[in-house]
């Protein structure tokens, strides 16, 4: 049976809203809830998470390729290695154990100690990340960054539309959602006429972003092809490319972003296989001029996920300020992975690629506060009485995203992550 076929129902409870149906079942890292239960291999369907390994020890996946030590690894790698075909077959074999008329697992209860509530886990970042690439793939994005701080005329430079733009990122300080982010500081020049301050960020800001999970790549010095690309793509997640505004401002000629964006980048923590998204993939827009022909890629290779930005300040309610759809992006993750690849750089296994900021064709769709408050002109409302220019200390930052099918969606969970005080005693007065 097609385990992306809406009419599927499991037999373990799942709300029609919940993020995590039968037709879902994304991969992710869990530890608990016992003292002891360490991290190993989990998939979500509905409010619970199903135990891989507790399922293996009890015989249920008993001629896949996995091992023992695969499902009960601290990151999802091992899993990766055995490439698409493997994790296809969990997933077809997880779909089956699941559903409301298959008995097998149903009607053992002994077995359902593998079913363990996700309120009762600690999620784990779910990769262990080699190297992070991030794109800058969204044209209204790019536009709309080149009209505050270039020619408005001429806001696009003059490679975006011929190539993925993109620049290697820090992995070591990507963290799963949850994990409080300390404000970063640096050097900034507020005053162009005064010399650098050194200090908290003042324009903190988040990065509305999804990013893609690695299979083992070729050998180095062999190109991935945008019609190979999804044999290489393992799934998504919802990502947030935290950013320091004011100190990128100052260092980022000529080489880029540095401590504005290695301080920390937040990741959701279920991996939604690109098999589960199959149903929901779109035609891109128009690329105009035309790609060369290593960036030709096969048709409908978008996808139609609507994606929201809420920010909560300390003690209130969240306010969403954002919403945006994945489908919006220029250039696609096929493109995006033959471009990383056409001069022969070699992809491990839980690598992770960014898409870049995605922003929307209307102000409230813009994904970051750059925008949204058009460079702090334009103050956001809040329910509260207060007013966003960027993030403040207290502020929780939430992504969420899903894709609605018939009687069901598939969902990402939350990427969230709650903004601190500087912590770095070199930043405090003297």
């Amino acid at each position: 049976m097609n385990p992306n076929d809406p009419t599927l129902r499991s037999w373990v409870s799942v709300a029609p809203d919940s993020d995590f149906p039968i037709q879902n079942l994304p991969l992710g890292i869990f530890s608990g809830p016992a003292a002891g239960d360490g991290p190993r291999v989990g998939v979500a369907i509905g409010e619970q998470v199903l135990d891989c390994a507790r399922l293996f020890d009890h015989g249920y996946l008993a001629g896949l390729p996995f091992t023992r030590e695969d499902l009960a690894a601290p990151s999802l790698n091992r899993l990766l290695a055995h490439g698409k075909a493997g994790t296809r077959s969990l997933r077809h074999r997880l779909s089956e154990l699941l559903r409301a008329d298959h008995a097998e697992l149903r009607d053992t209860p002994a077995h359902h100690d593998a079913l363990v509530p996700q309120r009762s886990v600690r999620m784990h970042l779910p990769v262990e990340i080699g190297d992070y690439t991030d794109f800058y793939s969204s044209e209204d994005h790019a536009r709309n960054v080149g009209m505050m701080f270039r020619d408005p005329a001429n806001a696009l430079l003059p490679n975006w539309k011929h190539l993925p733009v993109g620049y290697h990122g820090r992995a070591s300080s990507i963290v799963v959602s949850g994990t409080p982010i300390q404000r970063p500081v640096g050097q900034t020049r507020p005053n162009p006429d005064a010399p650098p301050t050194f200090g908290p960020s003042r324009l903190l800001d988040f990065e509305l972003e999804m990013a893609f999970v690695t299979y083992p790549g070729k050998a180095l010095g062999q190109q991935i092809t945008t019609a190979e690309a999804d044999e290489y793509i393992a799934g998504l997640a919802l990502f947030n490319d935290w950013s320091a505004r004011d100190v990128q401002a100052w260092e980022y000629v000529p080489l880029g972003p540095f401590l504005a964006k290695n301080f920390a980048s937040t990741l959701s923590p279920w991996i939604v296989l690109l098999d589960a998204l199959e149903p929901f993939r779109v035609a891109g827009p128009e690329q105009d001029p035309p790609v060369l022909p290593y960036l030709v890629t096969p048709p409908m290779g978008h996808y139609d996920i609507p994606l929201e930005v809420a920010i909560a300040p300390e003690g209130g309610p969240e306010h969403v300020v954002s919403r945006s759809n994945f489908k919006y992006l220029y250039w696609n993750m096929r493109q995006q992975l033959a471009h990383h690849t056409v001069g022969g750089c070699n992809i491990r296994g839980g690598d992770l690629l960014a898409s870049g900021t995605i922003s929307g064709p209307t102000p409230d769709s813009f994904g970051s506060m750059l925008e949204l408050s058009w460079r702090g002109t334009g103050p956001l409302p809040f329910p509260d009485g207060s007013e966003r220019k960027f993030i403040e200390d207290g502020d929780t930052v939430i992504l969420r995203g899903a894709a609605q099918g018939p009687g069901y969606r598939i969902g990402f969970g939350e990427c969230s992550g709650k903004v601190l005080p500087s912590g770095n005693s070199a930043a405090s007065p003297r």
